[in-house]
């Protein structure tokens, strides 16, 4: 009988161990229920191992002054908001416009909760191929005198990597400033060694939540999913490429990659720096933070407002969710979506019912071939939904699609790194352009209307005649889905 006690003595330990984490859990995920249930569902099935996992992918990070700015820090950026917002009301000069009229309350809210100032005079290129967008990159770099600051998730360490480091470099040991920042966990293939010569030659490198220990990482659920680069405080490149030959399409795995990154020039340039110094800082906080950044004047007079919106799991609210969520809630004829991953809160799901039951025309584009087969699962079930009430789904197969953008009325767009998902909207540190400019929102919903000639229509007729066994994998990833 002593086996039978020991054994019943370890399953009810383990049973209150079990109980004390789901209520560990229970008040950690305070804020999103969702969030709580898919936890606790890990745990129920996963005893102690669920725990063990939640420590890695499910920790809060603190959301109080995250990146330590002093009182005057915060106080400047508090009369900046301020101060736009009032003139806004007022209707002062370049604010007194027709887009910015029509969605003042959409400007309002994302310097309230975001603090995404309005900067008005800027040019803005489409890129939506990787050798397109690399190659004006790298040639802008090559241009650089005075410093380059540069930001992704994935760097690999291949061709293209390789590509662009050998141009940072050049630009090093012409006497540039180099600034290279990267996510931990993205791109964890890197090594020191392979910035060696850069840092020799005064290039900075750092990392966002480097591991702790070896190849653990602590932090492994909150990535920081940015990719910008700024050459010399006038050039700016934001988007949803990161470094790799797949990213170029040399990838049999993936194909042809479709992805949407913009070049800008203007004021919108030093509000994407300001975003960078932040997460520069942050990563660089046992060193001195006295660092001098450029941010010259420039020539551009064309009319064109922008403004960069970002959020992380440090945020009190979605930032971005909220403002995609206000983006539709505004649209009245159409709504262009492409993402890789569709997998909404009850929330944007709502908002996507409401527009869709008031008359408004929405497009959805997701990949035929997706990158995780769960996640596809997740972005069914949700699409299924949508189906019914009328929206257009598309399933692209030229090869993977990556873009992330959404465009309202042929009037505004967004363009950036966010995924329509629970980890882009609360776990990942993410960034968007909004542009206000019927120019590149048309531009973009013609490259939409274009990549339908290498979609499948996801129909009612084909959404219905999925065998039992994906309608309980969809059921399972709907489940989980607060948490993928």
């Amino acid at each position: 009988m002593d086996w039978l006690t020991a054994l019943s003595w370890t399953l009810n330990s383990v049973l209150l161990l079990n109980v004390v984490l789901a209520l560990v859990i229970i008040f950690n995920e305070r804020r999103d229920a969702g969030s709580s249930w898919a936890w606790l569902f890990i745990l129920f099935f996963l005893p102690v191992i669920g725990f063990i996992v939640y420590l890695f992918f499910g920790r809060h990070l603190k959301d109080r002054n995250f990146y330590n700015l002093s009182e005057d820090e915060q106080s400047y950026q508090t009369r900046q908001v301020n101060s736009q917002i009032g003139r806004i009301h007022s209707k002062e000069a370049e604010y007194d416009e027709e887009l910015l009229n029509k969605y003042e309350q959409l400007l309002v809210m994302n310097l309230q909760s975001s603090r995404s100032l309005v900067s008005f005079y800027n040019e803005t290129r489409v890129l939506y191929e990787g050798a397109q967008k690399f190659d004006a990159m790298i040639e802008d770099i090559g241009t650089a005198q005075q410093e380059v600051n540069i930001q992704y998730y994935i760097i690999k360490r291949d061709a293209l990597g390789k590509r662009l480091l050998d141009a940072l470099l050049e630009r090093a040991k012409a006497g540039v400033k180099i600034r290279l920042l990267y996510d931990g966990f993205g791109s964890r293939s890197l090594k020191q060694a392979d910035f060696k010569e850069l840092i020799e030659y005064g290039g900075e490198v750092q990392i966002f939540f480097p591991s702790t220990f070896g190849f653990i990482n602590l932090r492994v659920n909150n990535r920081n999913h940015r990719k910008v680069c700024i050459i010399d405080g006038t050039v700016g490149y934001i988007g949803g490429f990161n470094v790799g030959t797949e990213y170029l399409g040399e990838v049999e795995k993936f194909g042809y990659w479709r992805d949407v990154h913009l070049r800008v020039e203007g004021d919108v340039v030093h509000h994407i720096q300001d975003r960078f110094v932040l997460d520069w800082n942050y990563s660089n906080q046992h060193k001195k933070r006295d660092d001098i950044f450029c941010y010259p004047q420039h020539a551009i007079k064309s009319f064109s407002p922008m403004q960069v919106v970002t959020s992380g799991p440090n945020s009190h609210t979605e930032h971005l969710k909220n403002m995609m969520i206000k983006m539709i809630s505004s649209a009245k004829r159409d709504i262009f979506i492409q993402t890789p991953y569709f997998i909404p809160d009850k929330s944007f799901m709502d908002a996507c019912k409401m527009a869709l039951l008031s008359g408004v025309n929405m497009h959805i584009m997701i990949p035929g071939k997706p990158d995780h087969p769960f996640v596809m699962w997740g972005s069914w079930s949700h699409l299924g939904e949508l189906i019914e009430y009328g929206a257009d789904v598309y399933l692209y197969d030229r090869g993977f699609l990556h873009s992330k953008t959404l465009t309202v009325d042929g009037e505004i767009s967004t363009v950036g790194t966010t995924n329509l998902d629970a980890r882009s909207f609360h776990l990942n540190f993410e960034i968007n352009a909004l542009v206000f400019n019927r120019r590149i929102a048309l531009e973009l919903e013609s490259l939409f209307e274009s990549d339908t000639a290498d979609c499948r229509r996801l129909t009612k007729e084909l959404y219905a005649e999925r065998s039992w066994t994906i309608k309980l994998r969809e059921g399972f990833a709907r489940l989980l889905s607060p948490i993928l």
